[in-house]
């Protein structure tokens, strides 16, 4: 990087918010996963709008290309730049922006360096919940949640982080900033360009704020765990289990595989009398009274209901724990990193798939352990698999030809990012991401913002 531009960074955002040391630069160019690794020529972290716009202008006078950086806990190396070299990474951590809940219209607005556990209690305390959840909420950072349309753990409740948001604030690729954070409720003049930013994996633009979309709190709530034999079973529970008149807000589910290894890195147990191949859980909108579930349904059926809070939290901990426990597991293989992917299949084919993808697993020598878990009522699972090394794209080639072949998505939830650039073509035809990729360069003509997320060679 040229001096001249250093010293412009430095004067935007301040000489201690431009990083040039290779080893404070290492945290912002390796995953939390370890298996994308990148490298930059600096890492930059503004505090305000006006500062990305600097930022990006300065970049796109010098020619220099651009990686947008939230939490850094996605798994599809999105956040990471290239291993050339020639990037400069702008870290979004520091735009920590937190209006008050706009209590009229059930609406706030914030940072997208906040992370999403901060949104939840700021909504919490003035007496709103937040519709998306997920394992990471500590730190995965609502800019990135916006970026990738994260999913998680209510869904099936609320619907993806798309429907979440009623307004954006971002720089474009060219320097400008656009911002539409009324909220309303009715706005019919012109695109949709939070509905096209959201999902976008920062390719268009690097998202500064958001207007996000509140609910009012469910009841408490009533938790079932219950032990099934296969996906036919807790496909038939799904709904089956609950009672009528009362809300399903999760529907999760853990194989036993998982479950042993979330066991090894917890003082978890063996939650039924027997052995079960997979865990189904269900929580409810009841009041905590353990009535949301049809007793009638899972008579005879291993199960442990939840309805105090310290209960709950335990039987949650055996879904939240399941990538950290692969994790773990992974680095102790020859592999050392747990290749972890993110799919989703129609709902009636699901139960085929995972045994399909089952069958390619034990097929596979490398493989040392293979485990599925993930949203059950959205069609939405995890595959992580440990043993095959980082760069073994021959396991990640078995487990999305399955999914392609079922009419499935090669990401339901963390998007393509470098990982899975030349899969897109499995969900997605050559009309549509024609489509993509011309907006793409008429927002983004230098192609500077996030090369080679997304789209292959660009």
């Amino acid at each position: 990087m040229s001096a001249q531009l250093t010293e412009s960074l430095a004067r935007i955002v301040g000489p201690d918010h431009v990083l040039l040391d290779a080893q404070l630069i290492e945290p912002y160019v390796v995953d939390w996963t370890r298996r994308w690794q990148g490298s930059a020529i600096a890492v930059v972290r503004p505090g305000t709008t006006d500062e990305v716009a600097g930022v990006v202008r300065a970049c796109l006078d010098a020619g220099v290309a651009m990686q947008v950086q939230g939490g850094n806990t996605g798994l599809v190396g999105g956040s990471i730049p290239s291993a050339d070299g020639s990037t400069v990474v702008i870290s979004t951590r520091r735009l920590q922006r937190m209006d008050p809940v706009d209590e009229t219209a059930g609406q706030v607005t914030v940072g997208s360096g906040v992370t999403l556990g901060e949104l939840q209690r700021h909504a919490r305390a003035a007496g709103w919940a937040y519709g998306v959840d997920l394992a990471a909420r500590d730190s995965a950072t609502i800019g990135g949640t916006v970026a990738t349309n994260a999913g998680g753990i209510r869904v099936i409740a609320y619907g993806m982080t798309r429907a979440q948001v009623t307004g954006i604030e971002a720089v474009l690729p060219n320097g400008e900033i656009v911002e539409h954070l009324a909220g309303l409720a009715k706005d019919n003049t012109g695109y949709d360009l939070a509905g096209l930013l959201t999902g976008a994996e920062g390719t268009l633009g690097i998202i500064t704020a958001v207007r996000l979309r509140l609910h009012r709190p469910t009841s408490d709530t009533s938790i079932a765990f219950i032990g099934v034999d296969d996906y036919t079973d807790a496909m038939r529970l799904l709904h089956g289990a609950v009672a009528p008149g009362h809300r399903l807000l999760a529907a999760e589910v853990v194989d036993d595989t998982g479950i042993d290894l979330a066991m090894a890195i917890s003082d978890l147990v063996w939650p039924w009398p027997n052995r079960h191949r997979l865990g189904l859980l269900l929580e409810v909108a009841d009041g905590g009274t353990g009535e949301g579930f049809d007793a009638a349904a899972l008579d005879s059926l291993d199960v442990v209901i939840g309805i105090d809070r310290g209960e709950q939290e335990r039987l949650w901990a055996y879904r939240e724990l399941q990538s950290e426990a692969f994790t773990t597991h992974a680095a102790g293989t020859s592999g050392g990193v747990a290749h972890k992917m993110d799919i989703s299949v129609p709902l009636a084919h699901l139960a085929d798939c995972a045994e399909q993808l089952r069958i390619r697993m034990l097929e596979y020598p490398a493989v040392v352990a293979f485990g599925v878990f993930g949203h059950l009522g959205d069609g939405n699972i995890h595959v992580e698999i440990s043993g095959p090394a980082p760069d073994d794209d021959e396991v990640d080639r078995r487990v999305l030809s399955v999914v392609s072949a079922y009419g499935g998505a090669v990401s339901a939830e963390h998007g393509i990012g470098r990982a899975k650039t030349a899969w897109l073509s499995a969900s997605r035809s050559d009309s549509e991401i024609n489509a993509m990729q011309a907006i793409k360069r008429a927002w983004d003509p230098a192609g500077l913002l996030n090369p080679g997320v997304l789209f292959t060679g660009q």
